[in-house]
């Protein structure tokens, strides 16, 4: 993979791959290809109120295997996607944006299936990375402005993304796909379909994969096994199950400021292969004070070794460590001739560790370094139920959910031995016997929320669709050791049974479509030491438990879908009035860990419009362009109690918020050749608030080439082989922003640099 001819062979293909496919005469479409005239590559929400877009599974497979489905779904309109690593799944590093809004403020389902607000700290669900095997998504769905009514989420404040898993195969079958490639990066996938067996279908799959760090020394490991089963119960009733098994083993990379990376470059890292360095590096930062930690008489001195300026611009190692079980079943069918329903259980069990060998504890055998872990166990489980009534011109649906979340969260260090020259224990490895408990809490999350909408179709032209959603959060922190602990302890709810989404839709002829919605939502509370109200001091939260107010947004919308030939797209614009904003202020670098302050600063506007086409000339080819401009500002400035003015911050854009993303990408499949070439473009973020600091716009460019035989043959056909590139013009460049949080002003240790140019090789074999 290493070599100069078949880098330069990758590299010229991926970019020469879409216009020399195009001149190819008298393409041959294959079954196997799976594409006709009327196919929509990009579902642009046909028939929706709202924006709504769609890709499929084929969409995913233009990517690198094993990629996070946010990957390939950064093409659509209004979506900003960024991670410091190839393939989009390490945790730390991902951040995805919809109009501006963060995800945690942002909701996420896998058939249905809450996964959370999808923070790192894993306080109610997970990432879609562990929850299901990429291969094994069929759809996915954005909606950018408010999802559906009955979404089971109560952080949707700014859009939703909901998975759905594939369906199994009618006929018994094998797939799979292996890939080698930079880094000593290898990953396998393999699925195995029964077919139809009188009524039963089902599949049970597996993955793994390992990586070195494209950077310093760690590796990045995953394994994974979902099982889904579907039975024909007679009539229209089904019934459906999934089990699903990840294990996740990552070290991590170093956080930057942007004085680091001119410092020290953008390949700088953590010395997780050099213990005499970390050890001396701690012992100079004890000795001058800047750690806080007391060490003995040493002979390590005052100065730090080059190219060290401070203690925090290297560690030695840190790494997080998560293992999940998400298993569910839903029974669906007809309750009458106009009436569906069906009703589900979910279950969700997770065991993690954050860690970090820190330099601002020392351990009991002297050295000035300990191992420091955030931990984090979940056990919740869920119920959802809905029910579907079509009476004359009216669709009737309700949505139930509840949720019962057990999270028990805990901050330890761990000792790491006294030797100057072999490291006790290290970042990949599940921690025990701590010597030291800052705190360890318990969080309950008790969750209802119903949803009741009407669709009227009042004539075959013009629809209206009105309903409300009505959610009741209940939240307990309670301490298990040491008691009563340093955090916050005690109850918090948030309330509101009247939660409005009123949409309209009319169809003019041609294809063509006009919608509008207006929606309001709603941002619970969350229950953890790391983020949300308990996230502070008791003192501080007994001052703020009676003065905060949930998070909330009006959103207005409006749009023009068009085409039914070989052009389609979207033009939309909207307007969000974002109310109660809760800003966590820091209190000290975010590293140490201290409790931050939560505080209601005031208002967000964003004004914006996208657009998004698809344009298939031809068969075989498909080209998809969007770009989406948003404005989007605070509208108060941060005051404290008395009313003074702490922070001038009114008119300031939002951080992480560019106002410029477009995207290009031209596909080709003629059902043996096919290829991707991707451009992405973003303009400039800031990463503190009064926006005195910020990182550069970007365009960035991935790609893709591949063979696949096409045979009457059952095991030949669909066997494919392909090349990848991401980041293809090797571009340096800040991927993601506020990995420890954002600051007022000045510059800040959260940036984390991209990958740089990947290459990989693919064998695969579909069914």
């Amino acid at each position: 993979m290493r070599t100069p001819s078949l880098r330069l062979f990758l590299l010229a293909s991926a970019a020469l791959a879409a216009p020399a496919f195009a001149q190819q005469a008298s393409p041959v479409v294959t079954a196997a290809a799976g594409i006709n005239e009327d196919e929509e590559i990009i579902v642009y929400g046909k028939g929706e109120v709202r924006q709504v877009t769609e890709i499929k599974a084929d969409d995913i497979k233009l990517t690198v295997p094993g990629a996070s489905p946010f990957v390939a779904i950064q093409k659509l309109p209004g979506v900003n996607f960024q991670s410091a690593d190839a393939f989009g799944v390490y945790e730390w590093s991902t951040r995805i944006t919809l109009r501006g809004f963060n995800q945690n403020q942002l909701g996420f389902t896998l058939d249905g299936v809450p996964l959370g607000d999808m923070s790192y700290g894993n306080v109610n669900g997970l990432h879609i990375s562990r929850a299901i095997i990429a291969d094994n998504i069929g759809r996915t769905r954005v909606s950018q402005g408010a999802g559906a009514l009955g979404t089971a989420s109560t952080s949707n404040l700014g859009g939703t993304i909901e998975f759905f898993s594939r369906a199994p195969q009618e006929e018994l079958g094998v797939a799979g796909n292996a890939t080698y490639g930079d880094n000593n990066t290898y990953r396998f996938y393999g699925t195995l379909d029964t077919g139809d067996l009188g009524g039963f279908k089902a599949y049970i799959s597996a993955a793994h994969i390992s990586a070195d760090k494209w950077k310093g020394f760690g590796v990045q490991r995953a394994t994974q096994v979902n099982a889904k089963a579907v039975a024909d119960l007679g009539g229209d009733a089904t019934f459906t199950a999934f089990v699903n098994f990840s294990d996740r083993k990552e070290n991590d990379y170093q956080d930057f400021t942007q004085e680091m990376l001119g410092r020290l470059g953008y390949f700088w890292d953590n010395i997780s292969n050099d213990w005499p360095t970390a050890v001396r590096v701690a012992y100079v930062a004890a000795n001058t004070g800047y750690s806080g930690v007391a060490v003995g008489p040493n002979s390590f001195g005052t100065t730090y070794p080059a190219p060290f300026a401070i203690a925090d611009d290297a560690y030695y190692d840190a790494g997080g460590l998560r293992r999940d079980w998400l298993t569910g079943a839903r029974l669906e069918g007809s309750l009458a001739e106009q009436v569906k329903a069906g009703v589900q259980f979910y279950y969700h069990t997770n065991k993690g560790q954050g860690s970090w060998i820190t330099p601002y504890r020392a351990s009991p055998g002297g050295l000035p370094l300990s191992f420091r872990t955030t931990e984090y166990e979940i056990s919740r489980w869920g119920l959802l139920g809905d029910v579907t009534a079509t009476l004359d011109s009216h669709t009737l649906r309700l949505n139930l959910w509840y949720e019962n979340n057990d999270f028990e969260q805990a901050r330890r260090f761990y000792d790491m031995g006294n030797s100057e020259t072999v490291p006790l224990t290290n970042a990949l490895t599940y921690q025990t016997n701590p010597f030291f408990t800052q705190w360890n809490n318990d969080y309950n999350t008790k969750t209802f929320q119903f949803a009741v909408q009407d669709q009227w179709d009042i004539s075959e032209d013009l629809s209206l669709s009105f309903g409300f959603k009505g959610q009741s959060v209940k939240l307990r922190a309670a301490a298990i050791n040491p008691a009563p602990g340093p955090l916050a302890l005690g109850r918090i709810d948030a309330e509101d049974f009247f939660l409005p989404q009123v949409g309209i839709l009319y169809k003019l002829g041609g294809g063509y479509e006009l919608f509008a919605n207006f929606t309001e939502n709603q941002r619970a509370f969350t229950a953890s030491a790391t983020g949300g109200p308990f996230a502070t001091s008791a003192a501080g939260f007994a001052v703020i438990a009676s003065q905060l107010k949930p998070e909330k947004t009006n959103t207005f919308e409006a749009g023009l879908r068009f085409g039914e030939g070989t052009l389609r797209g979207v033009i939309a614009a909207y307007w969000v009035n974002f109310s109660n904003r809760l800003l966590a202020i820091p209190q000290g670098p975010g590293i140490v860990g201290n409790a931050a302050l939560l505080s209601n600063v005031g208002d967000v506007r964003s004004l914006g419009a996208e657009i998004g086409l698809q344009w298939q000339p031809v068969k075989a080819l498909t080209v998809t362009a969007s770009y989406a401009y948003n404005d989007n500002t605070y509208r108060d400035d941060v005051i404290n109690s008395e009313g003074t003015v702490v922070q001038a911050i009114r008119g300031k854009t939002v951080v992480d918020s560019p106002k410029s993303i477009g995207n290009l990408e031209v596909a080709y499949d003629d059902g043996n050749f096919y290829g991707r070439a991707n451009a992405n473009a973003m303009s400039g973020r800031f990463f503190t608030y009064s926006n005195d600091r910020s990182v550069g716009g970007r365009v960035v460019v991935d790609g893709k080439i591949g063979y696949r035989i096409t045979s009457d043959n059952r095991w030949l056909n669909g066997l494919a082989i392909e090349g990848t590139v991401s980041n293809l013009f090797d571009r340096r460049y800040v991927a993601t922003i506020g990995s420890n949080g954002f600051g007022f002003s000045g510059d800040n240790q959260t940036l984390l640099p991209a990958a740089p140019r990947q290459f990989f090789v693919t064998l695969r074999k579909d069914f």
